[in-house]
């Protein structure tokens, strides 16, 4: 959500100075999101872990502290260096992933709701995602598909515009949704003209409560397990005219604009994830802190052959690296999230060369911290191999590390590389 869009003023790159000094309002925003995430989500994590269940009772203690909420949203990504969200990511993620998840993965569904809907949809739509802080909600974006993952551009789900009731009929199946069949508010990217592939596919709000929407199979994963992921099922879900995000008129103009062959502008699936990928590589990098830090606390005190291991080599050097390496993921997170808010394009991928590196890193990093910690890093009683199954779907989801590279790939050759 750090992403500029139309109905979001952009601020001027030559009157905002850039610092890697953060302010002291940031300073307080990330020590109060990490004072939540060890003393709340961390001494919790191994539990709802456990039970692959969606941890309520810590959504609503953010919700009650004021971190869960569309107003809180709001504040993160007003702030004009960009870098306000990626801190609160990396914090709580830092925490726990899976947790971390449970708590922002309502943002996708929002971030496509403020990126390609109307003023009056969002003043609507994302408060509702939110819910209050008494009674908190969740919402879902679902896009991918049994057979469509990276390819978005081959979605099977259909909306169809009934004229004669002035309503979206939608029909089709979605996987690996967060929060899917969970969740309030659902935002479902379906294809009206798939001859035009991802340039003719749409957006839609599903209210709560609508008839034909159903959770279909629940996935249970190797990571982020205390988040709900599972299959949406649509059948004949109707929708008013006014629920297609952007609105009817828009839509028919872009459709149109598509059908002649000149740019489509934005397509539905990714322009939502674009604008979410440094926000995505954020949590990547807290995952990675959390088992860099653990790893040297641990080589710190572990002694063998008489000495702390951190003594040798072979294992400083490690850490070294790390320390170097998420470093760098934070830093590339932070210039795209910069860029973004500042209203520059990503002319060479800088979204997703963000994502790709901060998640290859946090794979990386939990990876040697098992290996210093030995045996132990591969027991349930220690974090690391959490932290491990957490970090590998970074490489997977919202653009698998392939699919990044094939987008900078293309914007640095300018080829339609396939």
């Amino acid at each position: 959500m750090s992403a500029t869009t139309e109905s979001h003023t952009a601020a001027d790159p030559a009157t905002t100075p850039f610092s890697l000094q953060l302010s002291d309002e940031q300073r307080d925003v990330r020590d109060w999101v990490r004072g939540f995430a060890e003393g709340v989500v961390r001494p919790a994590a191994h539990e709802w872990d456990e039970r692959e269940e969606t941890p309520w009772p810590i959504i609503q203690e953010a919700a009650k502290i004021g971190l869960y909420g569309y107003e809180a949203m709001g504040q993160f990504i007003s702030d004009p260096t960009g870098l306000t969200m990626p801190i609160v990511s990396e914090e709580l993620f830092w925490g726990d992933a899976g947790i971390g998840m449970a708590i922002f993965g309502t943002s996708l569904a929002a971030a496509a709701i403020f990126g390609q809907g109307t003023p009056e949809q969002i003043g609507a739509w994302i408060p509702a995602c939110y819910g209050t802080a008494d009674e908190p909600a969740v919402a879902a974006f679902c896009v991918s598909e049994p057979d469509a993952g990276s390819d978005v551009s081959s979605l099977r789900t259909r909306a169809r515009w009934d004229a004669a009731a002035g309503e979206w009929v939608i029909n089709g199946t979605k996987a690996w949704a967060t929060n899917g069949g969970i969740a309030g508010v659902h935002v479902v990217v379906a294809s009206i003209d798939p001859e035009l592939g991802a340039r003719g596919q749409a957006a839609f709000v599903v209210p709560p409560g609508t008839p034909g929407l159903s959770q279909g199979v629940k996935v249970r994963k190797h990571g982020l397990r205390a988040s709900h992921t599972a299959e949406v099922v649509l059948d004949d879900v109707r929708l008013p005219a006014e629920l297609v995000l952007g609105g009817k008129e828009r839509l028919d103009e872009r459709l149109a604009r598509a059908r002649e062959g000149r740019s489509a502008r934005s397509q539905a699936a990714m322009s939502t994830f674009e604008a979410t990928r440094p926000t995505v590589g954020a949590q990547a990098v807290g995952i990675a802190r959390a088992a860099y830090e653990y790893a040297l606390d641990y080589a710190r005190t572990r002694e063998q052959f008489g000495r702390p291991i951190i003594e040798n080599q072979a294992i400083a050097f490690m850490l070294a690296d790390m320390k170097m390496e998420i470093d760098a993921a934070r830093l590339l997170v932070w210039r795209a999230s910069w860029m973004a808010r500042t209203g520059q394009r990503f002319e060479h991928a800088e979204g997703s060369m963000s994502k790709l590196k901060a998640g290859e890193v946090a794979v990386w990093a939990t990876e040697r911290a098992i290996q210093i910690l030995g045996g132990n890093g591969h027991a349930r009683e220690y974090p690391v191999e959490r932290w491990h199954r957490d970090a590998k779907i970074y490489t997977i989801f919202e653009g698998t590390s392939e699919i990044q590279r094939l987008v900078i790939a293309r914007a640095i050759s300018g080829v339609h590389i396939r």
